[in-house]
């Protein structure tokens, strides 16, 4: 039997089911789950802390329990949230959420879902 890896690695982005727009959310959750997959696969723990954009999170909130449940060794924090101008207030509450909570992290940018894992692995043991 297995024994469960604990996590080290916070990923921290927009959950694809609550941005708005007349687009289809699927191929980015199946990136999503494929770039996690990368972390099982080198026998590293992560966990997820997706917010959306509908206005239903209280990001202070969502942000900061995910990043007090544990030490994290790096969070990293996804493309969503830094690519497009309209996001940086969102972008800077996360950043300074990282440098408040979880001030022992590395901090990593992932270019796509796909890449999370080797933006992390950056900057882990």
């Amino acid at each position: 039997m297995d024994t469960p890896v604990s996590p080290r690695v916070l990923v921290i982005g927009l959950d694809p089911y609550r941005v708005p727009g007349p687009w289809d959310p699927e191929p980015v959750a199946r990136a999503i789950e494929a770039g996690l997959a990368k972390f099982a696969e080198h026998g590293v723990g992560v966990e997820t802390c997706l917010i959306g954009l509908d206005g239903g999170d209280d990001v202070e909130a969502v942000v900061g329990d995910a990043l007090r449940a544990r030490p994290w060794e790096c969070v990293t924090v996804g493309g969503g949230l830094r690519d497009a101008d309209d996001r940086a207030e969102l972008l800077e509450r996360v950043v300074n959420l990282v440098r408040r909570h979880a001030p022992g992290a590395a901090i990593a940018f992932n270019s796509t879902p796909a890449d999370t894992y080797e933006a992390a692995a950056r900057w882990i043991e």
